[in-house]
């Protein structure tokens, strides 16, 4: 189940109690030191950041996670350790997951001398996928209307992980004028293995006999439309489907021709087991929050064009 996103802007009390007791003490910890030879701090959101920056920076920065495997970057609440952590952060790496929404000013009142980058600027979001009973229900008056939530999911793309890559570049570069050369570098070997493994896919998906794929979570919505597909999601409005709405979704999979449904760990199994089972298809996982991320997309990617082949 995801929140909606106001229920995302206040952290818990507990939370936010035990954070004001670590602010207390983060000025008995240094700022990172620019020293010559030790490594740039830097945070981001989720596993995949860390493989991005990894690849741009090499030994010259050391990457701390916020969000840990198996847990949801829709809900995950920092732990008090990890505010106090921040005090050591020159560049907090933002990606547009939801958490950033209600934690990001927190991070940055955690440490004022800490530099907050958000490196999907320059990316055009778009709407995250929804079933077409939701978009009846809003042609019919019935549903919330508009465009709905903005898919933040950009890491899922190959084109727009080069964007993520450029402006980690420029953020490295900025924090540590003395790598802007090793930065650049690191960005242009990335940036051409982006490039191939975009050509890799497009020709992968050229001659897919089908163009849609069923998901629980709709995570994977830029990758479809970087290579002409279509996700159709399970859940509505970010919950598991109600009984009759689950009976509209075993129909509409049995229309399709639905063999593979695609779930994530992060996720509720659930309803994606009720429908698999009942039109006799099969559960995928598909992990958009994978570390390496590179072996995770071409994983990702055959397990798409084998859900797409003609039986």
């Amino acid at each position: 189940m995801n929140p909606s996103p106001d229920s995302l802007s206040k952290p818990p009390a507990r939370v936010w109690l035990a954070t004001l007791a670590f602010l207390a003490a983060l000025a008995l910890f240094p700022l990172a030191a620019s020293a010559s030879g030790e490594a740039l701090r830097v945070f981001v959101s989720i596993a995949p950041q860390e493989y991005f920056v990894k690849r741009v920076g090499g030994d010259r920065v050391a990457v701390t996670v916020m969000v840990p495997p198996g847990a949801s970057p829709a809900t995950y609440e920092p732990r008090p350790r990890q505010m106090a952590g921040l005090s050591t952060a020159r560049l907090y790496l933002a990606v547009g997951v939801p958490f950033e929404t209600a934690w990001l000013p927190r991070f940055a009142s955690a440490n004022p001398a800490m530099r907050v980058v958000r490196t999907e600027e320059g990316i055009e979001k778009v709407p995250m996928a929804r079933h077409h009973h939701e978009e009846e229900a809003d042609h019919e008056g019935e549903g919330s209307g508009g465009h709905g939530v903005l898919d933040p999911h950009v890491w899922t793309s190959p084109p727009l992980v080069k964007i993520l890559a450029k402006n980690i570049a420029s953020a490295l570069a900025l924090a540590d004028p003395a790598g802007r050369e090793a930065y650049g570098a690191g960005y242009r070997d990335f940036a051409r293995d982006l490039d191939e493994l975009d050509a890799e896919f497009k020709a992968i998906f050229s001659g897919a006999a089908h163009r849609e794929f069923m998901v629980f979570h709709p995570a994977w919505g830029y990758f479809a439309q970087a290579y002409g597909l279509v996700q159709v999601p399970v859940e509505i409005e970010g919950k598991e489907p109600k009984p009759g709405q689950l009976a509209d979704m075993i129909d509409e999979a049995r229309h399709r021709g639905i063999r593979v449904i695609f779930v994530q760990p992060q996720n509720s199994r659930r309803a994606a087991q009720t429908v698999a089972k009942a039109v006799g298809a099969r559960l995928v996982t598909a992990d958009p929050l994978a570390a390496d991320w590179m072996e995770n997309i071409r994983k990702q990617a055959t397990a798409f064009a084998r859900a797409l082949e003609k039986e």
